[in-house]
């Protein structure tokens, strides 16, 4: 569990950089040391001044936001996202259909204060800003990311390492990811003992690919043996856009996957639609297909008993493109 009241204090303290505390407060339009208040957690400022105070010393909050987000949404432009009303609709679009209850619960706060959250009625201090993030879109280590080193900040340098090396094994075997989460199904953890074969045969994979995922997984410290079974570690969110190239590949990975499957007669749900759209539309459309994803894996992180390993490849593009 992370704690945001210590991740806001060195993120702003980050942010400060070699600046004393009253320069920075300065900096920033405040007549008190208003920043050594922040960083010792007797008080934050709101999303808003977080992301106003970023600007302050060089870290353009819509370019940062631009790499969190994807699609390049339309709001992004036309909104300042340093304003209460840009911080409002970046919580609305990484929330999408989520209902506000689940949201509440997933950041352990109330439903009355999450929904003024997100209809704008009131602004929400970094901690509680930090929270919708991570309870909306399970990546607020990313988010941090676009603003400064995770690495440097102890309260999350740890997590931050494991993420990384986390991307590193999907990029060097992509096929560890499936490996991973088919250790979380019931039918393994009913085994008695880890069974060699036991996973290839759920993903339809060789056994070495199995045993060579497994080695490189338990190398990395992503799961380990206890009582003759393999375990996994604490659940993380593996996004491979900070590697645009690398996560292209793993994308590709994963679309061929699905033809291969597509052709040995699998029961998945493969289907297609060809049309003509106006640029609009197409906007309308990505963010559409954003919010199905967002909401795809909010059902996934609450969904038990684990029973099935699945791909959701979801494909939008233009033919000119």
């Amino acid at each position: 569990m992370l704690d945001y009241e210590a991740l806001s204090s060195e993120l702003l303290r980050a942010l400060r950089g070699k600046r004393s505390q009253a320069a920075f407060s300065r900096r920033l339009g405040y007549r008190s040391n208003v920043v050594r208040t922040w960083e010792n957690g007797h008080r934050f400022p709101t999303a808003a001044r977080l992301l106003q105070a970023a600007r302050r010393v060089g870290v353009e909050p819509r370019t940062a936001l631009g790499r969190f987000l994807s699609g390049d949404p339309k709001w992004l432009s036309e909104l300042d996202p340093a304003s209460a009303e840009g911080v409002q609709q970046l919580l609305v679009d990484l929330r999408g259909s989520q209902k506000i209850l689940d949201v509440a619960q997933r950041a352990q706060r109330s439903r009355y204060a999450t929904a003024r959250w997100l209809s704008g009625a009131a602004e929400p201090r970094v901690p509680d800003f930090l929270r919708l993030i991570e309870s909306c879109s399970l990546r607020v280590l990313d988010f941090i990311a676009c603003f400064a080193d995770p690495s440097a900040l102890p309260s999350v340098a740890g997590a931050w390492a494991r993420l990384e090396d986390a991307r590193a094994v999907a990029f060097e075997l992509p096929w560890s990811h499936a490996v991973l989460r088919a250790l979380e199904l019931a039918s393994y953890r009913k085994l008695r003992a880890h069974r060699p074969g036991f996973i290839a045969a759920q993903l339809r994979i060789p056994v070495e690919e199995e045993q060579r995922c497994l080695a490189l997984l338990e190398r990395s410290g992503q799961i380990r043996k206890r009582r003759g079974k393999y375990v996994a570690g604490q659940p993380l969110t593996v996004d491979t856009r900070a590697n645009p190239g690398a996560g292209r590949k793993l994308v590709s990975f994963w679309a061929q996957t699905g033809v291969e499957r597509l052709s040995s007669g699998s029961r998945g749900l493969f289907s297609y639609n060809l049309f003509t759209v106006s640029e609009r539309d197409l906007v309308r459309l990505r963010e559409l297909h954003l919010a199905y994803f967002r909401e795809l894996r909010a059902i996934v992180a609450q969904s038990e008993p684990a029973e099935r390993v699945v791909v959701a490849n979801v494909q939008l593009f233009g033919l000119d493109e």
